[in-house]
Formats: structure tokens, sequence, C-alpha cells
């Protein structure tokens, strides 16, 4: 069956969660031996030094392993999804607890250095490594446990999506997630989370009913409706700014375990009138419709493929009655809709050759799908022997919609579609090229949209960024300002307090 990340992964670089965990746990101790001082990085892009000693009194404070330069893991336990990315931390905690976590924010705090947040290794800018800071990588901190009874998911901070969905569906239970299973609950929840079923339950942060954090002085804190509400409602939409989560609570929702997927594929030749088509049915789909659309082409295609990429979870008597304006479109080149389990759904898009494509994206919220826009679509997409290149439309709307915008802090309520542009290449190859191009592109394609998924943000503008939080900007600030005011958590959509 085809789905929308199957044409996504060579641009999209997803992998395996395994592909970028030491399959031999003990080959990294966690007592490690500190055989010296270590180079490092102020937050101010300072040369420093830290002492062995220091070092060694972190190391021996935790529970799971600190990785140094030199180790036996650290060049596995420094990689992200993205080869493009390519940085060294100067030292790597892997928590197995909040006690660790904790004490990784002290000593980057006490020593002024960047702290890097990495849960999945999804972030498609890097913000989940950084040079010569502190990378806490969460890898080994999972866990999921359901409570069918009171239908709510329990879940640490490292864990994945798919871990998520596997316990949860085995009681007839689901929350909305992403769509590769080996994305991290983290990242995705702390910045939105669109899925399969967003329009139906809203997006991931929608259903968090509380979390535990631990903030920039390392303190642990618990937030929600009830318990620190600032931090609820900041947390939920502008990404790792305050802090690393440690604990979800999430909403589930009774739902059948198959539901309608699949998708149709047309040729390039066809864009414009599949858009036309795909621009109207997403508008009047029902909430237990996703509809996404795919066009691009693979490196030395020439003709080019546009998917529709459908999951309907919604009541089957009335699949027929949904589906049928698709056969408007004439007999697709292949594809269809039939009856899948949820939980193999959300594994269908993962990739199983990791880090085999380097790739950069640009992406944007879009409200209207224009002729205009259309026509632009029609120039940027492109054949090139060296690269592929893929407009992706993920359908919004519905259940996201009808939140109000200062409700949490992500306040792109009105957006139909986040319409994502990405280019892939070979690891070995060099980037300029084709960052170049999508830059040049995305200047035609930017004007059509209205804001940015936090998530995706690649630019570090404060100016933008700033404007991109629209009015919750104000209040995000008083929040910043008093949990972490020397901005030690920076690598996201940042909110700088001076």
């Amino acid at each position: 069956m085809l789905n929308r990340r199957s044409f996504c992964q060579s641009a999209m670089f997803t992998a395996t969660s395994a592909a970028l965990l030491p399959i031999n746990l003990s080959l990294a101790s966690p007592m490690t031996k500190v055989m010296g001082d270590l180079d490092a990085v102020t937050m101010s892009g300072k040369q420093a030094t830290l002492r062995q000693a220091a070092v060694q009194e972190l190391s021996d404070s935790l529970r799971g392993p600190l990785i140094l330069p030199g180790n036996e893991t650290y060049e596995l336990a420094r990689q992200v999804l993205n080869p493009a990315i390519d940085k060294r931390p100067a030292l790597i905690v892997q928590p197995t607890g909040v006690t660790d976590v904790s004490s990784a924010v002290q000593f980057a705090r006490d020593n002024n250095l960047v702290i890097a947040v990495k849960c999945g290794g999804h972030s498609s800018s890097g913000k989940s490594t950084c040079n010569g800071g502190m990378m806490i990588d969460l890898s080994r901190f999972r866990h999921v446990r359901v409570n069918p009874k009171s239908e709510v998911a329990y879940v640490s901070g490292g864990s994945l999506l798919g871990e998520m969905d596997h316990e949860s569906m085995n009681h007839g239970l689901v929350t909305v997630s992403g769509t590769v299973s080996h994305t991290g609950v983290g990242g995705l929840t702390t910045g939105g989370g669109f899925g399969r079923l967003a329009r139906r339950y809203g997006l991931t942060l929608d259903n968090v009913r509380g979390f535990d954090i631990v903030s920039a002085d390392g303190k642990l804190r618990r937030a929600s409706p009830y318990e620190n509400r600032d931090l609820y409602w900041g947390v939920r939409g502008a990404g790792g700014n305050f802090g690393v989560v440690t604990s979800f609570e999430f909403n589930l929702h009774k739902m059948n375990r198959k539901v309608m997927a699949g998708s149709f594929v047309y040729p390039m030749s066809r864009l414009r009138d599949v858009m036309e088509f795909y621009s109207d049915f997403s508008m009047n789909a029902p909430d237990e419709l996703q509809a996404d659309l795919i066009a691009g082409y693979r490196p030395g295609d020439t003709k080019g493929f546009v998917v529709l990429a459908l999951c309907y979870s919604g009541p089957g008597e009335n699949v027929d009655k949904v589906m049928a304006p698709i056969k408007t479109l004439g007999k697709p080149v292949a594809g269809g809709i039939r009856s899948v389990d949820y939980v193999a759904l959300q594994r269908s898009g993962d990739n199983t050759a990791p880090r085999s494509t380097a790739a950069y994206l640009k992406g944007g919220f879009v409200s209207q799908i224009t002729p205009q826009l259309i026509a632009a679509l029609e120039e940027a997409l492109q054949p090139n022997p060296d690269r592929s290149v893929q407009m992706i439309f993920q359908q919004a709307g519905g259940a996201i919609s009808r939140v109000p915008a200062d409700a949490t802090a992500f306040a792109h309520r009105y957006a139909q579609y986040n319409m994502i542009f990405t280019v892939g290449w070979k690891p070995n190859a060099s980037a300029e090229d084709h960052v170049r191009s999508i830059k040049k592109s995305w200047k035609t394609l930017m004007p059509f949209t209205d804001g940015f998924y936090v998530n995706e943000a690649d630019d570090d503008s404060a100016k933008l960024v700033n404007k991109n939080y629209r009015g919750n900007f104000a209040r995000l600030l008083d929040i910043k300002k008093e949990y972490d005011p020397d901005n030690i958590f920076r690598l996201n959509a940042n909110i700088r307090t001076s």
C-alpha cells in the first residue's frame, strides 16, 4: 500500500529508532572514567575547558552513561537522522530517569553550556545536537503505560510514537501522533503534533493532560491545568524553550483498530487538476478523514508523481460516500483504499535505510490552495538527476481549527495545510547546490504561506520567530524570563529574553 511517507523517505531523513541506539548497552559504562579535561564551547560561542574533576563528578552522579569524544559509542550517539547535520557535542548524557536529567541540566547551567535535547533525532534543522555543548539523549528514557479505565497514557519523555500507539491501541484506545513510528514523542508534542487523527481529536498537544518538566534551574516541576498553568500553556506549542519534558499524560480516545487507508497515484502531468480537486475535496472532508497530497520527483526521474494519501477512521458505512468524489479524477496509475490495522499503518512509512539520504526542507502554513499557488508549484517542482524534490501538503483544519488561538502557545489554528518543500541527496555529496535550489524556489512559494511549524523552523531570526508566535508571544516571553532567563534552552524556535 502506498502512503504519504513512502514517497518522503528519501527527503525526510526518517530512520528506525534502533539504528541510532547502542545495540549492546554494555559498551557504554554508566561510570565513565574521564581521562582529562574537555574542550567545550560556551553559550556565547567562546572556547572553554571543562575540568576533568568536574566532568568525573557529573559522571559519578549519573545512573545512565556519560559519553565523551573518543568513547566507543560517541560517534553513534552524536548522530541525528539527517546526515547533512554533522555536529560534535562536548559531552553526551543518556539519562535513565529524572535525576539524571536534572544533574545534566545543572552541570550545563553551571558551565555555561548550550543544551541540545535528542529524543527521536528527527529535527530537520539539527536542533537536537550541537557543537561543543551538551547533548541530552533521551533514548534510554522510554516507557509507556496505559490505564484503560481512565483512558490515560503515561509516557516517558524519550519515548517514540510507535510505542505509544502499540500500547494504547491494544486497549482499543488512541491519541494523536505523527505518521512515522520512530518520531520522538517530546519534540512532536511540544511543537504541535500533526497526524492521521488530528482533524478528529486535535493536535497531539491538545491531548496533553499534564507533564513533568526539568527547567533551567534543574528542578522538576509538574504542569497541568491545576499546577504551573503558565508552563502547561507555554510548552504546548513553544517546543523546548522551557526545559526537558520527562513525562507526559495523554487523553486517549476509543477507536476501532481497523481504518480505511491508502493512496492514489497520478503522473506529474496531472498536478494542476489533482491539486484543484484536492483543494475542494480536503476543505469539505469530514473530521474523520485525513487527506494529504505529495508531489515530486525522485533523483533522475522525469515523469514525477502526484499522490493523494488518505486515512479514514470514521464509521465504515460512510466510506463509500466519503471516497466517492475521487472517482471524478479518473483511473490512477496505482493505488487504492483498503481496511488496514492502524498501528501497522503508523509504521508503514518507517525507513529501513537509516541516514541514507541527506535533506533540507522549508515549510509554512497555508489557508487556501489558489490557482496562483498551483502555478508556483508547477514551476518549483522540477526534476534533477542528483536530488529528489517533493512538496507535501499535510492537511489541518477540523478539530485543530476549533481550538482558540490563545488556548495554547500554538497560534496557527487558522491553517488548513502545512506545506513542506524538501530536497534530498546522497550524504557524501556537497549540500550547497541543493540547499541553494530549494531556497530559491521557496522565495516564490513563501508569499502563499502565513507562519510556520516550529518543529520545522530553520531560520533563527528573532524577528521572524517572534512574529510566528503571533498574539501569544508576549505571554511566552514572560514565561521564558521566569523559567529560563539565561536562555540555556535555545536550540528551538527560540524566545530570546534579550
